[in-house]
């Protein structure tokens, strides 16, 4: 099977139409979502109309923490997070509400683990950012490949049997072929907001026999001119053209 997988879309319409786009034509079998549907970007509602329907027909999407946020308040975030979650709040309607806060925190299909944040208690949503936090994933999941988001970052650890946990940045788009003996987790980047100083959106294909990730250049000056219109801080828009 060869799927799609994608995570921390935030409000981001442009970039989550050309990674579609760019899917379409390669050609997958399904999707998976890791959550951050909403958050800091100028159309979550599109986003969300965009990705439940593709839900309904069998795609996996699953809660980041933006999302919980929508129904449980901005309280554990500060600046700039909060004042988008208090806005997107305002441009959801009640269907849209009731969908995020349905979502669930992980899915595990065919020996995979999905989750938005780590396996490793994924409902106080940590990083997978360090070979500790990787090794706590691994162990929580139990499954042959893990694959998360939240971090916005593009990373790839992997394990033998009795070795410690390595990982390096996956160079965007070449295949990282598995090897039958290691146990992978893949950190995916974001497609609405990357932060590893390249603005392209990222998106994961799974195939059988490994990884790729797929960098996608968008329109981010119109996503900046929507956010400058919604009132939202224009740092968001900034950011977007550096990948920070």
């Amino acid at each position: 099977m060869r799927l799609a997988v994608l995570s921390d879309i935030h409000g981001n319409y442009e970039a989550l139409e050309a990674c579609l786009e760019q899917i379409a034509a390669a050609g997958v079998d399904g999707y998976a979502f890791l959550g951050d549907l909403v958050g800091y970007g100028p159309d979550p509602g599109r986003v969300v109309d965009i990705i439940s329907e593709l839900n309904a027909r069998g795609a996996i999407v699953l809660k980041g923490n933006h999302d919980e946020a929508i129904e449980r308040g901005a309280d554990r975030m500060t600046g700039i997070a909060a004042e988008a979650i208090l806005w997107t709040r305002i441009q959801l309607n009640e269907r849209q509400k009731a969908y995020l806060a349905q979502l669930p925190l992980t899915e595990a299909r065919d020996n995979v683990m999905f989750v938005h944040a780590s396996a490793a208690r994924p409902e106080t949503w940590p990083y997978v950012d360090s070979t500790a936090s990787a090794v706590a994933c691994l162990a929580a999941s139990g499954t042959r490949l893990t694959l998360c988001g939240h971090t916005h970052l593009p990373r790839l650890f992997h394990q033998l049997p009795g070795r410690s946990v390595e990982d390096f940045v996956p160079v965007a788009n070449r295949k990282v072929p598995f090897s039958s003996a290691r146990r992978y987790l893949g950190v995916l980047g974001a497609v609405g907001q990357p932060r590893d100083r390249d603005p392209r959106a990222c998106w994961v294909l799974l195939e059988p026999d490994g990884l790729t990730y797929f960098r996608v250049g968008y329109d981010f000056d119109a996503t900046m001119r929507k956010i400058k219109a919604a009132g939202l801080p224009e740092w968001l828009g900034t950011r977007l053209a550096t990948g920070r």
